[in-house]
């Protein structure tokens, strides 16, 4: 896997990462920081260091809307999974909490689930996500997390690079593909029928 993001990188977009490796902060006491403090955005990467990010600004905001948008409507028609929100969190198989902007997971591996791990970050990563880029994103920083999702046990992930309308498409044990200006990407085979419309998007 790729190197943690440089420090220096994430600095650029306004974010700030506090180390917290000495301290011992656990997958719990991360899930009670998270929740005294609604306002910033956090994530831990593996190596326990929290990125406090800015709010997503109000246009990003309605792009992400929209992508959850489709993607609950395909995954109600499915009715094999269930998806969730950019406000979700994970708890990855490498101790990495994660949280990103639209994913899905197959209902049968979210039922096996105990009820209280369902009740904080739950220790699963999705089968499919969604990262959309915003001014506060690097575009070294969610190829990282792409590949970390996939390194992790997600089979399809879509990077959303509206800055030149781009889409990075990961799937395991498979190149990265990179999609110019696509007016649509397809979740087949992984998400039969699901089809991203990236119209509304390209705005």
């Amino acid at each position: 896997m790729a190197k943690v993001p440089l420090t220096e990188e994430l600095l650029k977009t306004g974010k700030i990462v506090l180390n917290v490796e000495s301290v011992g902060l656990s997958p719990e006491q991360f899930f009670r920081l998270c929740s005294d403090n609604p306002e910033p955005r956090l994530e831990m990467t593996a190596q326990k260091e929290v990125i406090v990010m800015p709010p997503t600004n109000s246009e990003t905001g309605m792009f992400c809307s929209e992508i959850n948008y489709q993607l609950a409507a395909w995954a109600k028609r499915d009715g094999r999974g269930v998806t969730f929100g950019s406000s979700t969190g994970f708890l990855l198989p490498n101790g990495a909490q994660r949280s990103p902007d639209a994913s899905w997971i197959l209902r049968k591996r979210w039922d096996a689930l105990k009820p209280e791990e369902k009740q904080v970050f739950a220790p699963i990563c999705p089968d499919f996500v969604i990262e959309l880029w915003s001014p506060s994103d690097t575009l070294k920083e969610l190829q990282f997390k792409l590949g970390e999702y996939i390194a992790n046990g997600a089979k399809l992930g879509f990077l959303i690079y509206r800055r030149k309308r781009q889409v990075f498409v990961y799937r395991l044990d498979e190149p990265v593909v990179r999609l110019d200006n696509p007016a649509s990407v397809s979740g087949d085979p992984e998400l039969p029928g699901f089809t991203l419309d990236l119209t509304e998007v390209w705005q």
